[in-house]
C-alpha cells in the first residue's frame, strides 16, 4: 500500500459513496485511482453523530464501505487534538478543524469542496 497522500473530507466521502455529481473532476479522478487515500476516524464519528440525530440517511455501514475499498483510517491522536488550538479562527466546525490539523501534521492534501479550508495552511483539491 502506498503512503497516504489524500485525506478525504466527510462530505467528499459521502458524495463518493453515492456517486454524487458535486464531486469535482480532479476529486473523482483521485478517488477512482484509489491510491494514497485515507479517511479520518473523525469523519466516521461525524457521520455516526449525524445518523444518530436523524440528519443523515445512509444505506449500509460507512466503516464497511471504506474497508471494502481498502482505504485505511487515520486515528485521532493527542498531537492532532492539540494542533486544533493553533489553527486560525476561520472555521469553528470541530470535525473540519480536526481534519485540517491532521492534514497539516501528516502532510496530507485534503479532498474537499469546502472553500474555507483554503484559508488554512493546508493543500486542498
Amino acid at each position: 500500500m502506498s503512503r497516504p497522500l489524500y485525506l478525504i473530507d466527510t462530505h467528499v466521502l459521502l458524495w463518493a459513496v453515492s456517486d454524487d455529481s458535486r464531486l469535482s473532476r480532479s476529486q473523482r479522478a483521485i478517488l477512482q485511482q484509489g491510491n494514497g487515500l485515507i479517511v479520518s476516524v473523525a469523519s466516521i464519528w461525524e457521520i455516526a453523530i449525524k445518523r444518530a440525530l436523524g440528519k443523515l440517511v445512509l444505506d449500509g455501514d460507512i466503516v464497511d464501505t471504506v474497508r471494502a475499498h481498502n482505504i485505511p483510517f487515520l486515528a485521532v491522536n493527542e498531537l492532532h487534538a492539540a494542533r486544533t488550538e493553533q489553527l486560525g479562527d476561520h472555521h469553528r466546525a470541530p470535525f473540519d478543524r480536526m481534519l485540517i490539523a491532521q492534514a497539516q501534521m501528516e502532510n496530507l492534501t485534503i479532498l474537499t469542496s469546502d472553500k474555507i479550508f483554503s484559508q488554512y495552511d493546508v493543500t486542498v483539491i
